[in-house]
């Protein structure tokens, strides 16, 4: 067999073992494709199984669409007869002719999220519920992690933990809505996106008979990414492939990122507990990546405990040393991976697509884009729109630029019912037809509303006019940043964009936070003489109004890292390596959580071919307030012998007592902090406990707190009734605390 000649002793294993239950570990660049790919070619051409019999998921079109093309050059079109493609698209396929067995016709609609969002808007409105705490995003996010969790909403409303859960949100009624909107979708015989996979369980689950059909349609069944997998998935797959146990999965635990999705990684550890003569074959040969940047991602991922053990490889070169860039700030972060890309590209000849820029959240971009425009690098944003372009970015710049100038009736547009007030397009035509048969601005209508409307209108217009005139107020005292904030507070967008507490919806309010913080830097730069916040309007506007051309030729890529899974670059930098970014602060309540963003750092090293750049900055502002950094503890836990200081680009100085711009009393003390798991509180206080008083508190000394007990105070951070202390504890690492509340007990030296 020709396709045969071009794999590697373990490939070939995985491409002719094709009875039983096979799992095929394959590591980062390992050639996991082109064996799934042969597999089942072999399948076919060698074993003579007819294509029809050949159950292969994948999760997304684009991945099955590549494997089936090349399968095809193998087989010829007999690989058109496979039943391939993602699990969504394979199940509805098998719903459509089984549907009228759950009550549903066979033509059932779709819904997509956007309609069953727009379905739960308006079961909120019936119900009289309080759409700010009941909003689309929430609501479906928590049904959908039910649905992919196997969870109907009977077992939903008979659960004291959900029930619990949903009270300490201020939801009691979440479980009611679920139950609605699982029934209104019904009487419309419509399924969403994840009933696609729930009902084709309850499918299975409740007619034998239908799965017994598919049993014995189904002779092989494969699975790609199978680390991505659910619990409904799994389930579903391993009803199929009950009879036969001819099962295939191939994946990396190493690469499972997606828990948020709700993909579960014991899914590919447990894996051999479900079938114990399973096959197990390791595809360890990585051939994208140089040796050191190999050993360096094993180096990383060596350290979680949740794994199945392999040990990554490569016969290519040696390489280059990972580059570590150190920037004083977010924004000179920026400026240094834009130069050693610009040296990058000039020495060696190279194409702007040949580099990617990838970061852990995407409001990170921001310095990064500007970067790379003041220097003419063409880039662009894979899975997301430019940080200037997205809409919560332009909905707070609408409300700035119309604040500064009232007669951009393009911002009024915007913002005038946002957040909705109840102005609807009939009253915003009326308004600008008035001021066009008046020959006066929109502006100047809005002012004067009751000489040209009456009733609700003109009352919730007129409290309109009135905040926009207290934010010129504002406008024309305070500096930039100081009324923009008060703006985006005011307004009631900051506080709509935080109560939001989905995936999207904490991207969005961290998008907000990250212009803000544009700002209070644009304020804080002793080289801006006008801090006022036409001058920043105005320098933003030289940004947005570059001519960003939309074609996907040479261009450098900027994306986060789960974006990133499945891509190879030959030169790529990762962004922002800072304690509380990444990891992410939000990912170190528990050992899982952790490991699982040092499996996403291992995915981030492993999209790199030929040379990889570290960066991090010493400060960065967060919610407006310049911030100490740290370098972050994945950095520590590369060997260093395979890391290099780009002195070249390092501008790092000792801040003075003069420079006002970057942070004073800068903390360095990876060696001191210790990257502990929080654990139950085994600390006791003794009942005498009484706390000190915290004036006089300095560093060096030892302090108790009653739940995290004994601890050394590293750092101070004055700021009159905000004073914090970090504090080292033995066993729960460092904690910041505010200092009114903190409690501490302060023990002689």
């Amino acid at each position: 067999m020709d396709y045969l000649e071009s794999l590697n002793e373990p490939q070939k294993e995985g491409v002719i073992n094709t009875e039983g239950p096979s799992m095929i570990i394959a590591g980062a660049g390992s050639g996991k494709t082109r064996v799934l790919t042969f597999r089942i070619a072999h399948l076919i051409k060698a074993k003579n199984i007819d294509p029809f019999n050949i159950l292969a998921l994948t999760f997304t079109n684009k991945a099955a669409g590549e494997m089936r093309q090349r399968i095809e050059e193998v087989v010829g079109s007999d690989a058109r007869n496979l039943w391939m493609g993602t699990f969504h698209s394979v199940f509805a396929r098998i719903l459509r002719a089984e549907a009228p067995k759950l009550g549903y016709p066979s033509n059932f609609t779709i819904y997509d999220t956007d309609d069953a969002k727009s379905l739960i808007k308006s079961i909120v409105k019936e119900k009289n519920l309080d759409d700010k705490l009941y909003k689309p995003n929430i609501v479906y996010s928590r049904i959908s992690g039910a649905k992919n969790r196997l969870i109907s909403w009977q077992d939903y409303i008979n659960n004291p933990i959900y029930l619990a859960d949903d009270e300490s949100t201020m939801r009691p009624e979440l479980g009611n809505i679920y139950q609605t909107y699982v029934n209104r979708c019904f009487k419309a015989s419509a399924m969403d996106f994840d009933d696609l996979l729930f009902k084709t369980h309850e499918l299975f689950r409740d007619h034998p008979q239908v799965l017994n059909k598919y049993q014995q349609r189904f002779h092989y069944v494969l699975i790609d990414e199978f680390q991505d997998t659910n619990i409904c998935q799994y389930k579903i797959t391993r009803k199929l492939a009950a009879v036969r146990q001819n099962v295939c999965v191939v994946g990396d635990d190493a690469q499972s990122i997606y828990a948020f999705r709700g993909a579960d990684i014991s899914n590919i550890l447990n894996f051999e507990k479900d079938y114990p003569e399973l096959r197990l074959i390791k595809l360890e040969q990585n051939y994208r990546s140089t040796k050191n940047i190999v050993a360096v991602a094993n180096s990383i991922i060596e350290k979680n405990r949740a794994q199945l053990k392999k040990k990554v490889w490569t016969a290519n070169d040696e390489g280059d040393l990972i580059e570590l860039l150190k920037a004083n700030s977010d924004n000179e972060e920026g400026r240094l991976i834009a130069s050693s890309i610009f040296e990058e590209k000039m020495q060696n000849q190279l194409r702007n697509s040949e580099f990617a820029v990838l970061y852990r959240t995407n409001s990170q971009s921001r310095a990064i884009e500007e970067a790379l425009r003041k220097m003419n690098l063409k880039y662009k944003i894979i899975g997301g729109v430019s940080f200037y372009q997205r809409r919560e970015i332009k909905d707070l710049l609408a409300y700035l630029r119309f604040t500064v100038n009232p007669n951009d009736e393009e911002s009024l547009k915007r913002i005038i019912n946002l957040p909705k007030r109840g102005i609807g397009p009939g009253t915003i035509n009326k308004i600008i037809v008035a001021a066009d048969e008046h020959a006066i601005s929109v502006w100047e209508v809005i002012c004067n509303i009751r000489s040209f409307l009456t009733g609700r209108a003109a009352n919730t217009i007129e409290d309109f006019c009135t905040m926009i005139k207290s934010f010129q107020v504002e406008v024309g005292k305070k500096d930039a940043y100081e009324a923009a904030n008060h703006i985006a507070k005011t307004s009631g967008l900051l506080k709509g964009l935080y109560e939001d507490k989905t995936i999207e919806g904490l991207n969005r309010f961290e998008n907000v936070q990250e212009l803000l913080n544009a700002i209070k830097e644009f304020v804080d730069n002793p080289e801006n003489e006008n801090q006022g916040l036409d001058t920043f309007l105005q320098e933003v506007a030289l940004i947005t109004g570059i001519d960003n051309d939309n074609d996907d030729g040479d261009k450098i890529t900027l994306m986060t890292i789960h974006m990133a899974k499945g891509l190879e670059f030959r030169n790529v930098y990762i962004a922002g390596m800072e304690e509380d970014l990444f990891p992410s602060q939000m990912m170190l309540s528990s050992r899982a959580d952790l490991e699982e963003e040092r499996r996403l750092f291992y995915v981030a090293i492993t999209r790199a071919e030929t040379k990889l750049f570290l960066s991090y900055a010493l400060t960065r502002y967060r919610f407006g307030r310049l911030k100490s950094c740290e370098p972050s503890r994945f950095v520590e836990e590369i060997d260093p012998a395979f890391i290099k200081e780009n002195s070249k680009f390092n501008t790092v100085h000792a801040p003075t007592r003069n420079d006002n711009y970057y942070a004073r009393n800068l903390v360095s003390n990876l060696n001191k902090r210790k990257a502990v798991i929080p654990k139950k509180s085994s600390y006791v206080p003794p009942p005498d406990f009484e706390p000190s008083d915290t004036t006089n508190i300095s560093t060096g000394m030892r302090v108790e707190h009653p739940k995290f007990g004994f601890g050394e105070v590293v750092a101070l951070d004055e700021n009159g009734a905000n004073r914090k202390a970090k504090v080292l504890f033995k066993d729960y690492g460092e904690k910041t605390l505010l200092l009114s509340f903190a409690k501490l007990k302060i023990h002689d030296q």
